[in-house]
């Protein structure tokens, strides 16, 4: 059996400030720090095998902070993916085979908001209406102006889930994926095969994991949410 953990960051400046973020790479709160750490404990007995997070700070902090706590990570190594090859090329030892890799991927971040990055919500709200704030937020398809729909986003996260994390259940590997509200939104909508109009209450508080438990042929035999 092979467990997939999937992380939201804990609450950044921007979330506190009740503003859309998006792809705006502003740093986690104290509040967000204490969520991080919070989520570390709860999750400080799981052996990963490999962890993926976004290219945004808020995300690898909140990893950071949960490996740092994990009572069976003591060492791990960042591959930064969208990065230069140098990253990538190093010749394993010996002393390598306890290091955990962080892989790091813009495929993972935060559905890109468009014009409503660094905008109040409240605010945006108010000039354009509460249907249609709610539906740029939460619906499938919609997109806020030049920006992308949970959809669009989907594009990016699931063929990255496909071939790089789901590659490593198959091989019965426990993984870390900690990343952003829309982009695990639409990991578990291909998860769970779930209905388009079911995802727009389907919402992730920060900090939490939603932890899946998969039997050898990918079905889910258990989830549970801390």
């Amino acid at each position: 059996m092979a467990k997939l953990v999937l992380v939201r960051h804990g609450q950044s400046v921007w979330n506190l400030q009740n503003r859309f973020t998006g792809w705006i790479d502003v740093p986690l709160s104290k509040k967000g720090i204490k969520e991080a750490l919070n989520a570390g404990k709860l999750l400080k007995d799981f052996k990963f095998d490999v962890a993926f997070t976004s290219a945004l700070i808020r995300a690898q902090d909140t990893l950071y902070e949960i490996l740092n706590v994990n009572n069976n990570s003591k060492y791990f190594l960042w591959v930064h993916e969208d990065k230069s090859d140098w990253y990538k090329k190093f010749k394993e030892t010996k002393d390598d085979k306890d290091i955990l890799k962080v892989y790091t991927s813009e495929k993972l971040n935060e559905r890109y908001y468009g014009d409503l990055q660094g905008l109040n919500k409240e605010d945006t709200i108010k000039k354009f209406g509460q249907v249609k704030v709610h539906l740029w937020r939460r619906s499938f398809d919609v997109p806020p102006p030049n920006g992308e729909s949970l959809e669009m986003t989907a594009k990016r996260t699931i063929p990255y889930f496909k071939t790089k994390i789901l590659k490593e259940l198959n091989a019965g590997k426990d993984v870390l994926v900690v990343a952003h509200g829309n982009s695990l939104r639409s990991i578990i909508m291909f998860i769970e095969d779930m209905p388009d109009e079911d995802i727009i209450e389907f919402e992730i508080a920060t900090g939490s994991s939603h932890i899946y438990t998969f039997e050898s042929n990918m079905n889910i035999q258990d989830k549970q949410i801390l």
